[in-house]
Protein backbone atom coordinates (compact mmCIF):
# COMPACT_ATOMS: atom_id res chain seq x y z
CA UNK A 1 0.00 0.00 0.00
CA UNK A 2 1.84 3.27 -0.90
CA UNK A 3 2.17 5.38 2.37
CA UNK A 4 2.02 9.07 0.59
CA UNK A 5 -1.35 10.02 -1.44
CA UNK A 6 0.79 12.25 -3.07
CA UNK A 7 4.39 12.40 -4.85
CA UNK A 8 5.67 16.23 -6.17
CA UNK A 9 7.80 16.77 -8.86
CA UNK A 10 9.38 19.62 -9.62
CA UNK A 11 11.37 20.70 -12.97
CA UNK A 12 11.91 24.18 -14.68
CA UNK A 13 9.44 25.87 -13.68
CA UNK A 14 6.77 22.61 -13.74
CA UNK A 15 5.17 21.04 -10.53
CA UNK A 16 3.64 17.52 -11.35
CA UNK A 17 1.36 16.47 -8.47
CA UNK A 18 1.00 12.89 -9.07
CA UNK A 19 -1.92 11.10 -7.08
CA UNK A 20 0.21 7.95 -5.49
CA UNK A 21 -2.59 4.79 -4.51
CA UNK A 22 -2.83 3.32 -7.08
CA UNK A 23 -4.00 0.32 -5.33
CA UNK A 24 -7.42 2.01 -5.15
CA UNK A 25 -7.35 3.93 -8.52
CA UNK A 26 -6.54 6.91 -6.48
CA UNK A 27 -9.52 6.83 -5.04
CA UNK A 28 -10.18 9.62 -2.71
CA UNK A 29 -10.08 9.71 1.19
CA UNK A 30 -9.63 12.15 4.03
CA UNK A 31 -5.36 12.19 2.83
CA UNK A 32 -5.92 12.38 -0.68
CA UNK A 33 -8.02 15.65 0.25
CA UNK A 34 -5.77 16.89 2.52
CA UNK A 35 -2.63 16.36 0.86
CA UNK A 36 -4.45 17.42 -2.66
CA UNK A 37 -5.61 20.87 -1.09
CA UNK A 38 -2.47 21.66 0.72
CA UNK A 39 -0.21 21.20 -2.53
CA UNK A 40 -1.88 23.16 -4.79
CA UNK A 41 -2.26 26.17 -1.97
CA UNK A 42 1.60 25.63 -1.26
CA UNK A 43 2.36 25.57 -5.66
CA UNK A 44 -0.10 28.59 -6.19
CA UNK A 45 2.13 30.89 -3.59
CA UNK A 46 5.53 29.59 -4.88
CA UNK A 47 6.95 31.84 -7.72
CA UNK A 48 9.19 29.26 -9.25
CA UNK A 49 5.97 27.70 -10.37
CA UNK A 50 4.67 28.47 -13.49
CA UNK A 51 2.70 25.49 -14.59
CA UNK A 52 1.15 22.89 -12.20
CA UNK A 53 0.08 19.56 -13.79
CA UNK A 54 -1.87 17.00 -12.14
CA UNK A 55 -1.75 13.13 -12.51
CA UNK A 56 -2.18 9.98 -11.32
CA UNK A 57 -0.08 6.22 -10.37
CA UNK A 58 -1.50 3.39 -12.11
CA UNK A 59 -4.11 1.92 -13.81
CA UNK A 60 -6.53 5.04 -13.47
CA UNK A 61 -6.74 9.19 -13.27
CA UNK A 62 -8.80 8.77 -10.22
CA UNK A 63 -11.90 6.68 -9.56
CA UNK A 64 -13.30 9.17 -7.32
CA UNK A 65 -14.53 8.52 -3.88
CA UNK A 66 -13.00 5.73 -1.81
CA UNK A 67 -16.39 4.15 -0.84
CA UNK A 68 -15.21 2.92 2.67
CA UNK A 69 -14.56 6.49 3.00
CA UNK A 70 -17.99 7.18 1.78
CA UNK A 71 -19.16 4.74 4.41
CA UNK A 72 -17.62 6.53 7.21
CA UNK A 73 -19.01 9.90 6.31
CA UNK A 74 -22.63 8.46 5.62
CA UNK A 75 -22.70 6.66 9.32
CA UNK A 76 -20.97 10.13 11.25
CA UNK A 77 -23.44 12.32 12.23
CA UNK A 78 -24.45 15.49 10.44
CA UNK A 79 -22.19 18.33 11.58
CA UNK A 80 -19.01 15.88 10.53
CA UNK A 81 -20.49 14.58 7.76
CA UNK A 82 -20.86 18.35 6.41
CA UNK A 83 -17.14 19.44 7.69
CA UNK A 84 -15.86 16.59 5.45
CA UNK A 85 -17.95 17.75 2.60
CA UNK A 86 -16.95 21.33 2.94
CA UNK A 87 -13.13 20.09 2.93
CA UNK A 88 -13.97 17.91 -0.50
CA UNK A 89 -15.61 21.09 -2.34
CA UNK A 90 -12.83 23.51 -0.78
CA UNK A 91 -10.62 20.71 -2.74
CA UNK A 92 -12.07 21.89 -6.13
CA UNK A 93 -12.44 25.50 -5.51
CA UNK A 94 -8.68 25.39 -4.63
CA UNK A 95 -7.49 24.22 -8.17
CA UNK A 96 -10.30 25.80 -10.07
CA UNK A 97 -9.27 29.02 -7.99
CA UNK A 98 -5.68 28.70 -8.43
CA UNK A 99 -3.47 31.69 -9.83
CA UNK A 100 -0.93 29.33 -12.20
CA UNK A 101 -2.19 27.54 -15.13
CA UNK A 102 -3.02 23.81 -14.04
CA UNK A 103 -2.90 20.85 -16.55
CA UNK A 104 -5.14 17.43 -15.66
CA UNK A 105 -3.31 14.66 -17.34
CA UNK A 106 -5.77 11.77 -17.69
CA UNK A 107 -4.66 8.58 -18.90
CA UNK A 108 -7.17 6.22 -17.39
CA UNK A 109 -10.55 6.40 -15.66
CA UNK A 110 -11.46 9.84 -14.28
CA UNK A 111 -14.75 8.94 -12.47
CA UNK A 112 -17.29 11.37 -10.23
CA UNK A 113 -14.46 13.14 -8.65
CA UNK A 114 -12.00 12.57 -10.92
CA UNK A 115 -14.07 13.66 -13.49
CA UNK A 116 -14.53 16.72 -11.08
CA UNK A 117 -10.56 17.39 -11.21
CA UNK A 118 -10.09 17.10 -14.70
CA UNK A 119 -13.04 19.76 -14.99
CA UNK A 120 -11.64 22.07 -12.35
CA UNK A 121 -8.04 22.39 -14.18
CA UNK A 122 -7.99 24.95 -16.61
CA UNK A 123 -6.55 22.28 -19.21
CA UNK A 124 -7.17 18.45 -19.66
CA UNK A 125 -5.18 16.29 -21.70
CA UNK A 126 -6.44 12.97 -22.01
CA UNK A 127 -5.32 9.25 -23.24
CA UNK A 128 -7.50 7.98 -25.90
CA UNK A 129 -7.75 5.30 -23.36
CA UNK A 130 -9.68 7.66 -21.05
CA UNK A 131 -12.94 7.37 -19.67
CA UNK A 132 -15.51 9.99 -17.68
CA UNK A 133 -18.44 9.68 -15.71
CA UNK A 134 -20.38 11.04 -13.28
CA UNK A 135 -21.14 7.91 -11.65
CA UNK A 136 -22.81 9.31 -8.31
CA UNK A 137 -26.22 8.43 -8.78
CA UNK A 138 -25.24 5.08 -9.10
CA UNK A 139 -24.50 5.02 -5.21
CA UNK A 140 -27.64 6.98 -4.60
CA UNK A 141 -25.48 9.92 -4.18
CA UNK A 142 -25.20 13.11 -6.28
CA UNK A 143 -22.16 14.87 -7.88
CA UNK A 144 -22.67 18.03 -5.77
CA UNK A 145 -19.33 18.99 -4.92
CA UNK A 146 -17.71 19.06 -8.65
CA UNK A 147 -20.97 20.14 -10.41
CA UNK A 148 -19.79 23.55 -10.37
CA UNK A 149 -16.87 22.52 -12.29
CA UNK A 150 -18.64 19.80 -14.54
CA UNK A 151 -21.03 22.43 -15.44
CA UNK A 152 -18.83 24.94 -16.18
CA UNK A 153 -17.09 22.11 -18.75
CA UNK A 154 -19.61 20.41 -20.61
CA UNK A 155 -22.53 22.81 -20.35
CA UNK A 156 -26.01 23.00 -18.18
CA UNK A 157 -28.08 20.73 -21.08
CA UNK A 158 -25.06 17.79 -21.37
CA UNK A 159 -24.83 18.07 -17.35
CA UNK A 160 -28.46 17.04 -17.10
CA UNK A 161 -27.82 14.08 -18.78
CA UNK A 162 -24.89 12.51 -17.46
CA UNK A 163 -25.78 13.49 -13.91
CA UNK A 164 -28.78 11.25 -14.09
CA UNK A 165 -27.85 8.42 -15.73
CA UNK A 166 -24.60 8.44 -15.22
CA UNK A 167 -23.21 6.49 -18.78
CA UNK A 168 -19.48 6.21 -19.42
CA UNK A 169 -18.15 8.83 -21.63
CA UNK A 170 -15.11 7.82 -23.80
CA UNK A 171 -12.57 10.04 -24.53
CA UNK A 172 -13.83 11.10 -27.94
CA UNK A 173 -17.20 11.97 -26.38
CA UNK A 174 -15.54 14.28 -23.50
CA UNK A 175 -13.56 15.97 -26.05
CA UNK A 176 -16.65 16.95 -28.43
CA UNK A 177 -18.46 17.83 -25.05
CA UNK A 178 -15.66 20.29 -24.40
CA UNK A 179 -14.50 18.73 -21.36
CA UNK A 180 -11.13 17.67 -22.35
CA UNK A 181 -8.57 20.12 -24.63
CA UNK A 182 -6.55 17.66 -26.10
CA UNK A 183 -6.41 13.75 -27.34
CA UNK A 184 -3.21 11.77 -27.23
CA UNK A 185 -2.83 7.95 -28.12
CA UNK A 186 -0.91 6.89 -24.75
CA UNK A 187 2.08 6.15 -25.87
CA UNK A 188 2.09 9.70 -26.71
CA UNK A 189 0.19 11.42 -24.05
CA UNK A 190 3.31 13.03 -22.04
CA UNK A 191 4.44 14.19 -25.24
CA UNK A 192 0.93 16.34 -25.76
CA UNK A 193 1.25 17.28 -22.17
CA UNK A 194 4.42 18.84 -22.38
CA UNK A 195 3.55 20.56 -26.00
CA UNK A 196 0.85 22.53 -23.89
CA UNK A 197 3.57 23.24 -20.95
CA UNK A 198 5.36 24.61 -23.18
CA UNK A 199 2.75 27.24 -24.50
CA UNK A 200 2.37 27.82 -21.18
CA UNK A 201 5.72 28.83 -20.53
CA UNK A 202 6.23 31.24 -23.27
CA UNK A 203 3.06 33.59 -21.83
CA UNK A 204 3.60 36.20 -19.22
CA UNK A 205 3.03 34.84 -15.78
CA UNK A 206 1.06 37.87 -14.58
CA UNK A 207 -0.88 38.11 -17.76
CA UNK A 208 -2.37 34.71 -17.68
CA UNK A 209 -3.20 35.60 -13.82
CA UNK A 210 -5.29 38.28 -15.42
CA UNK A 211 -6.46 36.26 -18.01
CA UNK A 212 -7.86 33.88 -15.90
CA UNK A 213 -9.33 36.97 -13.38
CA UNK A 214 -10.47 38.28 -16.77
CA UNK A 215 -12.55 35.51 -17.68
CA UNK A 216 -14.22 35.16 -14.30
CA UNK A 217 -15.34 38.39 -14.54
CA UNK A 218 -16.96 38.57 -18.01
CA UNK A 219 -17.91 35.02 -18.08
CA UNK A 220 -22.26 35.02 -18.38
CA UNK A 221 -22.64 38.50 -18.19
CA UNK A 222 -24.45 40.81 -20.97
CA UNK A 223 -21.99 42.91 -22.54
CA UNK A 224 -23.32 46.33 -20.81
CA UNK A 225 -21.25 49.07 -19.70
CA UNK A 226 -19.95 48.02 -16.89
CA UNK A 227 -18.28 45.06 -18.55
CA UNK A 228 -16.85 47.38 -21.15
CA UNK A 229 -15.46 49.75 -18.75
CA UNK A 230 -14.04 46.90 -16.61
CA UNK A 231 -12.48 45.37 -19.49
CA UNK A 232 -10.95 48.53 -20.79
CA UNK A 233 -9.28 49.29 -17.36
CA UNK A 234 -7.92 45.79 -17.47
CA UNK A 235 -5.92 46.05 -20.57
CA UNK A 236 -4.74 50.03 -19.19
CA UNK A 237 -3.81 48.54 -16.05
CA UNK A 238 -1.89 45.46 -17.65
CA UNK A 239 -0.04 47.76 -20.26
CA UNK A 240 1.54 49.65 -17.54
CA UNK A 241 3.43 46.77 -16.13
CA UNK A 242 6.99 45.57 -16.82
CA UNK A 243 5.92 41.82 -17.44
CA UNK A 244 4.20 43.76 -20.28
CA UNK A 245 6.76 46.43 -21.30
CA UNK A 246 9.20 43.56 -21.50
CA UNK A 247 6.43 41.12 -23.48
CA UNK A 248 6.18 43.92 -26.08
CA UNK A 249 9.98 45.09 -26.47
CA UNK A 250 10.84 41.06 -27.02
CA UNK A 251 8.66 40.69 -29.47
CA UNK A 252 9.86 44.14 -31.24
CA UNK A 253 13.21 42.84 -30.96
CA UNK A 254 12.24 39.52 -32.03
CA UNK A 255 13.91 37.97 -28.52
CA UNK A 256 12.75 35.41 -26.00
CA UNK A 257 10.87 37.60 -23.08
CA UNK A 258 12.99 37.02 -19.70
CA UNK A 259 10.37 34.92 -18.02
CA UNK A 260 11.40 32.53 -21.23
CA UNK A 261 15.14 32.55 -21.05
CA UNK A 262 14.63 32.91 -17.07
CA UNK A 263 12.98 29.87 -16.34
Amino acid sequence: MSTQPLKIERAGGVARVVMSRPEVHNAFDEALIASLTQAFRELDADESVRVIVLAGEGKSFSAGADLNWMQRQSAAPLEANLEDARKLAELFRTIAACAKPTIARVHGAALGGGMGLASACDICVASSAAAFATSEVKFGIIPSAISPYVIRAIGQRQATRYFQTAERITAQRAWELGLVHELAEAEGLDAAVDKVVEALLAGGPRAQTAAKELIRAVADRPIDADVIEDTARRIATLRATPEAKEGLSAFLEKRPAAWVGGR
